[in-house]
């Protein structure tokens, strides 16, 4: 199948490209430094035409009020090239507990983005992830200085990129899910004592402080962070770690 991957050499998405074209595909990244632009709609058209399958794996720059927006004018561009251009599956990335959180902009972006693939014209997968490991050092940076890091005891369920990525390609090549799948690593910890592990291995002296205010995950409900019924990755923490 001839796969289009929007946001194909970010993070997630080059390992999407990556998976998808070891296992036979024609998977194709596209991204802004390839000449396409979602939000203007700049190459769109020619980037998605005749593509089978369209996988987004584009972010707002910004989780702040100018996110919505963001998923607003990209879903809209997306959609409609995708239609045009023949594609009979579109898949998206979204986040475990999405539309549980609407006290944050990020989160009210990405369940308009959920709420826009539904509705459309076009078959659709989403799937949804748990916090990426890659992400701690940069949770811990929103709330540190040079002696402590204020994290709140927060369950958190963090998943590698490279499962979320298999598990993306898994999806973009099966048929439409018309749905939803979740999908998380196989341990939870809370948000505290994930920041002392981590600094411990790093051999950073800080002192994690547990502050039940601290950062954006301090409005976020525990059981929103975790899933039991989800798809379970096999990497663990500590050993990704490692």
């Amino acid at each position: 199948m001839k796969i289009a991957v929007i946001g194909g050499t970010g993070l997630i998405g080059s390992l999407v490209v990556k998976n998808l074209t070891a296992a036979g595909h024609e998977a194709v990244p596209h991204a802004k430094s390839t000449g396409v632009d979602v939000i203007g709609g700049r190459g769109l058209d020619e980037a998605l035409a005749g593509a089978d399958v369209v996988v987004d794996l584009t972010n707002s720059p910004t989780f702040d009020e100018a996110s919505p927006a963001f998923f607003q004018t990209s879903m809209d561009n997306l959609v409609a090239a995708a239609h045009k251009g023949g594609a009979g599956h579109f898949v998206i990335l979204s986040i475990v507990g999405v539309d549980q959180v609407p006290e944050l902009d990020h989160y009210r972006g990405k369940t308009l983005q959920e709420h826009l693939l539904a509705a459309g014209p076009i078959p659709y997968s989403i799937v949804r992830s748990t916090q990426f490991m890659e992400f701690m050092d940069a949770v811990m940076s929103w709330t540190s200085d040079a002696d402590t890091v204020r994290l709140p005891a927060t369950p958190v369920q963090p998943i590698a990129a490279a499962d979320v990525a298999a598990a993306v390609a898994e999806v973009a090549a099966g048929a439409p899910l018309n749905g939803i799948r979740n999908i998380a690593g196989p341990d939870i910890f809370p948000l505290d004592e994930l920041g002392r592990l981590t600094l411990s291995h790093q051999g950073d002296h800080r002192t994690v402080v547990t502050d039940p205010t601290a950062g954006m995950y301090a409005v976020v409900k525990g059981d929103v962070l975790t899933d039991k019924d989800a798809h379970l990755a096999p990497t663990h923490y500590t050993d990704w770690l490692s």
